[in-house]
């Protein structure tokens, strides 16, 4: 089971949180992961920014106020006053060790990767810290691990650490089973590793999912429990699309593309270690424990709808790169595509016609200066692309499901249905899988575009 940042988000839910555990304990063996606390990792973020600046006193408020927060917690998420007690002699250690290290970046005005992702640890290590003392205090017989005491072994690639798997999966069998088969329930870390030399390492956005399914798959766990706050997935976003509903079954392919496009509670890379041994996921909600949620399972299921869900990715912009100097000639697209990457961008959506005489990239907003820097440096100046058309008014809608893999007719709909509300789409991509369909409308008309395909699709019903 792991929980997340919202699941974790005061000493109140906290003691909800093992309560949970407690339950689901009578009949299970169980290994729990947890998330930091919300918003902390965002604001060890900040805190590292504001440290890098030299700014002290900024760094000693938001220093004061995670201990604050922290000891809060443990007050509401702990009853019995030695625990209490114990725990805060925990954390009063981490959060010493913290602000030694943001100190140090302080004087010296700089966070180098390995670094940051010291600091970073410290959200999960006091969230989970907390967490332990609270299912004691509900006389649940947990222990405390990082990710790295458990035994998830990464590359050096500090922010984004792989995890080197054969190794992981023997230390996590072997450290977690021994607990298991003596009766403990062992509480992670979520996001922390160590490299091959023992030096902290953090496993990017979205980690502490990666995390629980390392564990599950390590110790051959019948399901692995992703615990937010939200029913299940859904097939639209329930804020734009009134009668967007719960997704009970949906398989891997279709969770890993609707994590692609930013479905909450879900993070791509984490289904990688449970692919390959088919152990089922389940998305649940902490808040409402009686709902059964969506499960993710290996087999391809398309029940009765073609279409499983419609999402809207914003904050995107639209670079369109034009030229008859581009035309035939080889090795254009791998030019603007590796200028960019150099900039460490990311293209999410690319698009080219076959006159080859333009071609279309969508990037995330705030990097589309960064991104016109880079082919303008690369490209313009030695005569390849001539001109640069940039559109900051767009949105991608993304039309996700198995059962669309040979369908006829499934595009034409989706379009149709979009034309019938006057919208125009500007780009369009679909890979040879065809489980998903992407294309590009203006900003101001995309969540028209969204309820437009999940109606025509009866997603609703």
């Amino acid at each position: 089971m792991k929980f997340g940042g919202t699941s974790l988000g005061d000493g109140k839910r906290i003691r909800h949180v093992a309560s949970l555990i407690k339950r689901y304990s009578e009949e299970n063996e169980l290994v729990v992961v947890a998330s930091a606390m919300s918003n902390v990792t965002d604001e060890l973020i900040r805190l590292t920014s504001i440290a890098e600046s030299g700014r002290e006193d900024e760094v000693d408020e938001i220093l004061d106020r995670l201990s604050s927060q922290h000891e809060d917690a443990i007050g509401d998420a702990i009853e019995d006053e030695k625990i209490s007690a114990e725990v805060w002699r925990y954390v009063q250690r981490d959060l010493d060790g913290l602000r030694k290290a943001v100190k140090g970046v302080c004087y010296i005005m700089e966070a180098t990767p390995r670094t940051r992702d010291l600091i970073l640890s410290f959200g999960e290590r006091l969230s989970t810290r907390i967490l332990w003392g609270a299912m004691l205090d509900f006389d649940l017989p947990a222990v405390y691990l990082t990710g790295k005491d458990a035994g998830i072994v990464t590359d050096s690639n500090f922010g984004e650490a792989m995890p080197l798997i054969e190794t992981t999966y023997l230390n996590l069998s072997s450290r977690l089973g021994s607990l298991i088969s003596e009766g403990k329930i062992p509480t992670v870390t979520g996001f922390i590793a160590a490299d091959t030399y023992g030096v902290i390492t953090t496993l990017g956005r979205g980690g502490s999912d990666y995390t629980a399914t390392l564990i599950g798959s390590a110790i051959n766990a019948d399901e692995i429990w992703l615990w937010s706050d939200v029913d299940g997935l859904m097939t639209a976003n329930p804020k734009i699309v009134p009668n967007a509903r719960v997704l009970p079954e949906i398989s891997y392919a279709e969770a890993i593309e609707m994590a692609m496009f930013g479905a909450k509670g879900l993070h791509p890379r984490a289904f990688e270690p449970t692919i390959e041994k088919g152990i089922p996921v389940r998305i649940r909600n902490t808040f409402n424990p009686d709902e059964p949620g969506t499960l993710i399972t290996k087999s391809k299921i398309v029940a009765d709808n073609i279409v499983k869900a419609v999402l809207l990715v914003e904050n995107v912009g639209m670079l369109s790169i034009r030229g008859t100097s581009i035309v035939g000639r080889p090795g254009t697209a791998a030019k603007i595509l590796d200028a960019i990457a150099r900039r460490s961008i990311n293209i999410m959506m690319i698009s080219q016609s076959v006159s080859e005489s333009s071609i279309s990239l969508i990037i995330k907003r705030d990097l589309l200066e960064k991104a016109i820097a880079a082919i303008e440096t690369s490209l313009l100046s030695s005569g390849i692309a001539k001109d640069i058309e940039v559109d900051e008014d767009v949105a991608v809608v993304a039309v996700i499901g198995e059962g669309m893999k040979g369908t006829p007719g499934i595009a034409a709909r989706v379009f149709k249905a979009v034309a019938s509300k006057g919208i125009n789409v500007k780009m369009i991509s679909q890979g040879a899988s065809e489980l998903n369909i992407s294309f590009v409308v203006k900003g101001t008309e995309a969540v028209d575009a969204v309820r437009a395909v999940h109606d025509e699709f009866n997603l609703g019903a």
